[in-house]
């Protein structure tokens, strides 16, 4: 049977124990800061860079993984008598799905299937989770697309940051909402709807925007049919009161699966230090 390889990338930041367990690749977006070009994950690690942007003078930029290394990627799979799934950032938020069709073109007929997975972060290793694990169950490509196409209506993922001005200044959000943030001190309430970024809400301290997150995924898993929930705490730089955050919803939820990680440096690129987030994923 022909094996479904399940390809990712940085900005997922799923934690090393899955990708190993699942076998999945992850191809690494790319940190651009004081001239110099980072692979995500590779080249920078997510406490290295939380701790650089605190104090750095220059803030980084990003660009999408490229085409040659989706190439490469493809060929060796290929080459190995694998099918490729391949389950990139929501196109939304960067161009790497478009890097990835390119690629693909050089492959005529190859079983490659790329889908817009409209998710980010760890909403987005949820959907690459489900995938991996239909694979391992012994689905084939179309039934691991079907798999992690099916998972998106069950995920949710809800984050705060302690200013817009990352967002902002990356395009990510509109200059009103950057200017109603810094001006007034609030704290956003955001989310990713429909692949792009949105503000929910905005309150006045962490703890209500911490407690306002904790109830939108409460409200969000019992509109969609609470029976098992998976749960993942992640975060930029705020390793304590992310544990505590993870603490209190595990308490809450009983999630059948509860994973901590962290913002990826792409990611952390435009939201910042101290951001805090919760992705879900309901059966």
């Amino acid at each position: 049977m022909t094996k479904v390889s399940i390809v990712t990338d940085s900005s997922a930041y799923l934690p090393q124990e899955f990708i190993d367990r699942y076998g999945i690749h992850v191809v690494p977006l790319n940190v651009i800061w004081y001239g110099k070009t980072y692979r995500d994950g590779v080249d920078i690690t997510a406490d290295e860079f939380y701790d650089r942007l605190a104090s750095a003078s220059e803030l980084p930029t990003t660009s999408q993984t490229n085409v040659f290394t989706y190439e490469q990627l493809f060929k060796e799979l290929i080459d190995s008598g694998n099918s490729v799934l391949v389950l990139p950032i929501s196109a939304g938020l960067s161009a790497c799905l478009k890097s990835a069709l390119d690629a693909k073109e050089n492959f005529p007929g190859a079983p490659i299937e790329i889908m817009d997975t409209r998710l980010v972060a760890m909403a987005l290793s949820f959907q690459v989770l489900v995938a991996a694990r239909a694979a391992e169950a012994g689905a084939n490509l179309m039934e691991c697309k079907a798999a992690a196409e099916a998972a998106y209506e069950k995920i949710g993922v809800y984050f705060t940051v302690e200013t817009l001005k990352y967002l902002y200044k990356g395009g990510r959000i509109g200059g009103a909402k950057h200017l109603f943030g810094t001006v007034l001190k609030i704290r956003p309430v955001l989310e990713i709807k429909d692949g792009k970024i949105e503000l929910v809400e905005s309150v006045v301290t962490t703890r209500k925007a911490v407690q306002r997150m904790i109830d939108l995924v409460e409200r969000d898993i019992n509109i969609k049919g609470y029976k098992q929930v998976h749960i993942s705490v992640f975060h930029a730089g705020a390793q304590k009161p992310a544990e505590e955050l993870l603490e209190e919803v595990n308490q809450r939820f009983n999630p059948v699966e509860s994973i901590f990680s962290k913002v990826s440096p792409v990611i952390g690129t435009h939201t910042g230090p101290g951001t805090l987030s919760i992705a879900y994923m309901v059966e």
